[in-house]
């Protein structure tokens, strides 16, 4: 039964991330069918490359735990606090997790660099500095651990946490000792997302982060796109898809030894109004935190969309709907809101069913078969997507994969990011399900599927839900591999805005911020009809 339900995902990763990634080192360490394999040795010997693996690491470490150190409140209030605009701040959240990295990169240059908010307020300038790298990796993934980790915390029966009050437990024994350790899989989810999203970081810091600092992602692009050095790149991608896969292994591990059923409930009954002065000081410093992280950033990119050489207005917006001079786009700009929303809605089905399919395979332990599979599914995340992307156009080039031409090549590349996604939002509430509940419905003779269809699906509607609004966001705003597969007559929004902003003068910059605000809306209109989505008359998310 479990290898049936591997083998579509099997499948899957094998034609459209293995076969590629393979193809790209191929290409670089193979020279006249010969492998050149002391390549290796020289590159990672290199004392320059060798600072670039030691910052890639500890920025991803350092990002990571000031991700958690400041969005595990965010998780806890919007998992059990009810107050007005709940849904619509949540939706807000997510927003930054889907914009193109270089958007937030000149986001960012705007408050913390020369002439932005901190300069002019006071003399303040954090470009070109770690701390800015550190807080735009924030920016990006808040959303990360409030959705994976306060999505499970919004289910966990807080009556488990009261008993151990009644039995003489202090507040902080009670959470540390029945809260925290039915946490422990969301939280090292999440912690695992960031660190791979940190450690493959480009935009952030190449834009921030100017000529000191540079990631293994900044010099895969610096070494194929620069220096034309295939060898060195295919080094780099090997070291990097080696260390993601190191990490992703400890982490299956860890993870599978602390896991075990848990007292789900609906979430609409662990949510209540603050009360007491402590739980509204918790939300507000919640909400100022948002304000500041999430919401200035955002306020920047809507602000200049509007500033015009007029005056604020919507000039900006009204320039997209013509093509304009100088051969930016073969059409209108504003048709890349379509195509991205048509990418992501294919791209999102893809998604769910290899990732459904996948995560149903891993609900029960296994031997190192399972271990194996469950970190194979993560490597997209860590692998450079330059190269991913490179290499869908070297090996999807002739029958029967012939795709350089199909609309679908575009959101089966995004699909490769989504899949993650879904099977790690769904997997922690699919291993808290009761067994027993299976064993039971099996005995009175339902088939497997009609006990997936009663027993688990009921359970996973939520999780569900939020998969298919993660893997959505995340191909609105995929950019590295659609980069190099989007035609030019159907660009994505990020790869608009990356053409837009490529280009000099105030009108390119002007449409940019004006494509990236629409992004931003899409966005957001989104995530807020999934918010307020209800799969049964219980009020089930």
């Amino acid at each position: 039964m479990r290898l049936g339900l591997m083998a579509l995902p099997l499948a899957f990763f094998a034609l459209f991330f293995a076969w590629p990634v393979a193809a790209i080192v191929g290409r670089g360490l193979r020279v006249d069918g010969v492998w050149h394999l002391g390549r290796i040795g020289e590159v990672i010997t290199e004392p320059d490359i060798g600072h670039v693996l030691w910052f890639t690491t500890w920025q991803a470490l350092a990002s990571t735990a000031l991700t958690l150190l400041i969005a595990l409140p965010g998780a806890y209030v919007f998992a059990r606090f009810d107050f007005p605009g709940r849904h619509l701040l949540r939706a807000v959240v997510t927003v930054p997790f889907v914009l193109p990295t270089v958007v937030v990169g000149t986001a960012f240059l705007a408050l913390l660099g020369r002439g932005g908010l901190l300069d002019e307020l006071w003399g303040v300038r954090l470009d070109t500095t770690v701390w800015a790298i550190l807080l735009a990796h924030v920016f990006f993934n808040y959303a990360v651990v409030v959705r994976t980790v306060g999505g499970l915390w919004a289910q966990l029966d807080p009556r488990q946490e009261e008993a151990a009050r009644v039995l003489g437990a202090s507040r902080f024994a009670a959470w540390r000792t029945v809260t925290l350790p039915a946490l422990g899989p969301a939280v090292a989810a999440a912690a695992l997302m960031v660190f791979l999203f940190t450690f493959t970081s480009f935009g952030v810091v190449q834009i921030l982060g100017g000529p000191t600092f540079s990631t293994l992602e900044v010099e895969i692009y610096r070494q194929t796109a620069e220096l034309l050095d295939l060898p060195t790149a295919a080094v780099l991608t090997i070291v990097q898809f080696a260390a993601v896969g190191a990490v992703l292994a400890v982490h299956a591990w860890t993870v599978r030894r602390r896991e075990s059923a848990l007292k789900l409930v609906d979430p609409k009954q662990t949510a209540r109004r603050p009360r007491g002065a402590g739980q509204w000081t918790l939300l507000a410093g919640v909400l100022a935190v948002i304000a500041v992280l999430i919401l200035l950033p955002l306020g920047v990119l809507v602000a200049r969309s509007l500033d015009t050489p007029d005056g604020y207005g919507f000039g900006y917006f009204r320039s997209l709907q013509s093509v304009g001079e100088g051969g930016t786009f073969l059409v209108p700009p504003l048709e890349a809101v379509w195509n991205s929303v048509q990418y992501a809605l294919a791209a999102t089905g893809i998604a769910l069913v290899i990732g459904g399919l996948a995560a149903a395979a891993l609900t029960r332990r296994g031997g190192r078969l399972v271990r194996g599979f469950d970190a194979l599914l993560m490597l997209p995340l860590g692998v450079s997507a330059v190269t991913v992307g490179f290499g869908f156009l070297i090996t999807l080039d002739r029958p029967p994969l012939d795709l350089r031409t199909s609309w679908i090549l575009v959101p089966l590349a995004q699909a490769l990011v989504g899949v993650p996604f879904v099977v790690r939002t769904m997997l922690p509430v699919l291993r808290a399900v009761d067994g027993r509940l299976r064993e039971a419905a099996a005995v009175l003779g339902a088939s497997p599927l009609r006990v997936w269809r009663e027993v688990d699906l009921p359970l996973v509607r939520r999780a569900l839900l939020i998969a298919a609004g993660f893997a959505f966001a995340v191909s609105l705003g995929e950019f590295g591999a659609t980069v190099f597969i989007a035609r030019p007559d159907r660009p994505t929004l990020p790869v608009a805005v990356a053409r837009l902003l490529g280009r000099a003068g105030d009108l390119n910059y002007g449409q940019a911020m004006a494509l990236s605000t629409i992004l931003m809306v899409v966005c957001a209109l989104s995530l807020l009809l999934l918010e307020r989505v209800r799969t049964d008359r219980t009020g089930e998310f």
